[in-house]
């Protein structure tokens, strides 16, 4: 005999009651009108799965203002145009072709569960499918970049360092797409690389002149300490 299905969580229709009494009250006109013309993000942001690290929030950013792709570790493939399922490939075709968004932002975060999974070769497979295993393979190419773990470097260490890494693999493999290499040529869309700590709260953004991770403002909160990012 079937086992009576589960009920909706409570903490998310708690949420919706709070978010119906704040924010949606408050920007009611604002889903209106996005219901009514579409939506015209001028931002695509790919972050990662990871709970602790929700673009929105991260940027305080408003319905429709960005349109956020989020998969295992922040990863862009490359173009590879055949009869596979590209997920992610898929909704960057649809912002950049569809949406005509302005930048593209890849969001990388300390602490990163798949970075860790790339970088520690002792952890097996989670199933059969091993589908985590196969994904973080894009990260290769950045870890040849590192030089791999050093003789003496912890592991967390190595793994912040990849992380940066992986950051800019992507933007290069975004360049493998035709239509935004082309449009980032033109001056039509604009590339970011950035980095969010997750225990201290800051914001690295990378500096494409010197390919460094720089903070994103130059006067933190009291409680937010500066990281490397070499």
């Amino acid at each position: 005999m079937d086992k009576p299905a589960a009920p909706f969580p409570d903490r998310l229709t708690e949420g919706y009651r709070a978010f119906l009494d704040d924010r949606f009250d408050r920007e009611k006109d604002r889903y209106e009108q996005l219901a009514e013309t579409g939506q015209t993000p001028k931002i695509l942001l790919v972050g990662c799965c990871d709970s602790r690290v929700s673009p929105e929030v991260i940027f305080d950013a408003r319905p429709g203002e960005m349109f956020v792709v989020r998969n295992v570790a922040n990863l862009v493939p490359p173009f590879s145009p055949d009869d596979q399922l590209h997920g992610t490939s898929a909704a960057l075709e649809y912002a950049v072709q569809a949406l005509k968004v302005e930048h593209i932002v890849i969001l990388g975060h300390g602490r990163c569960g798949g970075i860790r999974a790339f970088a520690d070769d002792s952890q097996g497979p989670l199933s059969s499918g091993d589908f985590i295993g196969s994904w973080i393979t894009l990260i290769g190419p950045a870890a040849e970049r590192t030089g791999g773990r050093g003789r003496h470097e912890t592991l967390e260490g190595y793994v912040e360092r990849l992380a940066f890494q992986s950051i800019q693999q992507s933007l290069i493999n975004l360049r493998t797409f035709p239509c935004v290499k082309i449009l980032e040529e033109k001056g039509r869309l604009h590339l970011h690389g950035a980095y969010f700590a997750v225990a201290t709260g800051v914001l690295m953004l990378l500096d494409p002149a010197t390919g460094q991770f720089v903070p994103a403002i130059g006067e933190m909160p009291r409680k937010a300490q500066p990281i490397r990012c070499d």
